[in-house]
């Protein structure tokens, strides 16, 4: 049903619904999807399972949405007609919010859930945010009602407040019992608008996703804008300028439907015969090779790593194991980067890039699980950006290949900027942390009995383990988002471990130059109890360029060569062999290699988690 937009000449297809689910993490995104899923009759009862939408093991042990998924259904609606509805569930966490911007720019509304027990949360805020940005139809639903400690009022005031949009047709809801559903649907009918486009014009839509199957290549989630896209048609990918075939197209619903055609409006996904997931970038437009579009769509910012570590195998026959899964994961999520690396202390492996820490424990996890690799991690990391004396710019991923100090003008660090939600009871603390890790206070604000805080930190700091300790010091009430605004110079130095004279590049790391000290010192105590005693000496040391600013020593195995000896002479004979275990233990100190263990390098993380 198609119908003029006297606005922009453009028709809108007025029985076609394109809406997101967003909310901060664990406020129930994915159990209303299955609810919904369930009412228009997606699966049958037999088919159904909790977080249908959840395809991976780890998302349904953990609860928590990785990957966003799509769904087509049929709803019939009260006023008879009937509707087709694109639902896609977006993950709530802050190291997944690029799945959450791309979901975002393919609808043309969003619900927005609330769970009604714990109210506004920092995810929240953030990702409906990014929804009003882009001018999205907001519906705000109510969630947990069934819950005793569920309160309905003060929660529509939190949303007032903090956020700024109206609750006055909010719908209360329980995903678990269903109250509500049949509401949640009607008014997405009538509150959020259909999507714009003409079926007339040339094929533009929009590349929202792809991910690899094994037996069908790489699988691409598309948006139609104009025009319509059918099986056997030669489509062009505007940025790379590569035409392609159409072999497949399909929908989900949540099972994969092959159909013959996307009509403008519609979500859907298309094979090509693709095999390699580079070929096709997030955001792209597509349009007819026959008819190619001169303008391209606004597309979303890429996703870029910003957290780096080396991951290392246990046991080094386990490298080409490790390898190969790292080219498997790659294939199915395009934010993920890897590199060889090579360490002295630690043999082999890669060095990989990462969101944030939530995407490094995901993937570190699905390596042990999936491909069975017992894997050592470094210490993450941020990138700085290196200045040098002749005008170079280095993007410097690991502390270990920092140019000679000489060489640098300055070096800048990544800042984000963070969103706290905080029961005021818990708000000095939070304060006091912020500011031992360097941050700035930019604003503070009340709702209710709850501060909204904002502050800009540096990424270094936060990267550890702020959120889990936010999280401890305020029982779990607290939430945290963030995003990244800019780079600052910052008075950064590189600390340098060295074990036995010999420099150990997995433990050396970027710090702030008046952390340095306490730091090198705790990581040098903490190395004499992990380090086992040899025969010989070990010094253990800090460093910062030439400059040794910490040192413990652990002690080695003493022989006693002097018991056999009494009688005449005995003095001289004493000395002359405690001359020669010394000689030998000079020897042994000038060749013996320290053997370095796993715990040694999980302990020292611990100390930069426990600062």
């Amino acid at each position: 049903m198609l119908k003029l937009d006297p606005k922009n000449n453009m028709s809108t297809i007025d029985n076609i619904r394109n809406f997101a689910i967003i909310a901060h993490i664990d406020h129930g995104k994915s159990t209303i999807a299955d609810r919904i899923i369930h009412k228009c009759g997606g699966l049958t009862e037999r088919e159904m399972k909790a977080q249908v939408l959840d395809s991976m093991d780890i998302e349904r042990e953990r609860g928590i949405t990785i990957k966003a998924q799509t769904v087509k259904l049929k709803y019939k609606a009260k006023n008879g007609k009937e509707y087709i509805l694109n639902i896609i569930d977006t993950p709530g966490h802050v190291d997944f919010s690029y799945e959450v911007s791309r979901s975002l720019y393919a609808c043309e509304g969003s619900i927005l859930i609330v769970d009604s027990t714990q109210g506004v949360e920092a995810q929240t805020l953030a990702n409906v945010y990014q929804a009003l940005d882009i001018d999205h139809e907001i519906i705000p639903v109510l969630n947990k009602i069934d819950l005793p400690a569920s309160d309905l009022e003060r929660t529509k005031k939190q949303i007032e407040d903090v956020i700024g949009i109206d609750t006055g047709n909010a719908v209360p809801c329980s995903g678990k019992t269903g109250e509500g559903i049949d509401e949640i649907l009607e008014q997405i009918i009538i509150k959020l608008p259909g999507p714009k486009g003409n079926l007339k014009e040339d094929l533009k839509c929009l590349l929202v996703d792809s991910w690899y199957d094994t037996y069908l290549g790489v699988v691409i989630l598309v948006r139609i804008i104009n025009g319509k896209i059918t099986k056997n048609m030669k489509i062009k990918m505007l940025s790379t300028n590569q035409d392609y075939i159409v072999e497949k197209v399909g929908v989900f619903t949540p099972k994969a439907k092959d159909i013959e055609e996307l009509n403008t409006g519609e979500i859907g996904f298309i094979i090509t015969g693709i095999k390699v997931l580079s070929e096709t970038k997030v955001g792209d437009t597509i349009c007819d090779a026959s008819k190619p579009v001169v303008n391209p769509l606004p597309g979303f910012k890429p996703s870029k790593p910003v957290v780096f570590c080396g991951l290392f195998p246990v046991d080094s026959s386990e490298y080409q194991k490790l390898k190969d899964g790292l080219a498997k994961l790659q294939l199915n999520d395009a934010s993920f980067s890897f590199e060889a690396e090579s360490s002295s202390a630690l043999g082999l492996g890669f060095r990989c890039g990462f969101l944030g820490l939530l995407h490094l424990e995901i993937i570190t996890e699905r390596l042990e699980r999936e491909f069975d690799v017992n894997l050592l991690t470094t210490t993450p990391g941020v990138v700085y950006k290196v200045n040098l004396n002749n005008g170079d710019v280095i993007d410097l991923q690991n502390p270990s290949s920092l140019p000679d100090p000489t060489l640098i003008k300055t070096i800048e660090e990544p800042w984000i900027k963070a969103t706290i939600i905080t029961p005021d009871q818990y708000l000095g603390s939070i304060i006091k942390l912020c500011q031992d890790k360097r941050g700035i206070q930019i604003n503070l604000t009340y709702s209710g009995n709850r501060a909204v805080l904002t502050y800009e930190l540096p990424l270094n700091e936060v990267v550890f383990d702020f959120n889990d300790r936010i999280k401890s010091m305020t029982s779990g009430y607290a939430s945290f988002d963030y995003e990244i605004i800019e780079h600052r110079e910052g008075d950064l130095v590189k600390l340098g471990i060295l074990v036995n004279g010999e420099p150990v590049d997995a433990l050396a790391m970027m710090i702030y130059k008046d952390f340095a000290q306490r730091t090198g010192r705790e990581v040098c105590e903490k190395l004499k109890d992990l380090i086992p005693r040899h025969n010989f000496m070990i010094p253990v040391q800090a460093a910062i360029g030439g400059k040794i600013i910490a040192r413990e020593t652990i002690k080695g195995f003493k022989k006693d060569v002097l018991t056999k000896i009494h009688g005449g002479g005995a003095t001289d004979r004493k000395r002359k062999l405690l001359e020669k275990q010394k000689k030998g233990k000079a020897r042994s100190k000038q060749f013996g290699r320290v053997e370095i263990p796993q715990e040694a390098f999980i302990g020292v993380l611990k100390i930069s988690k426990d600062q």
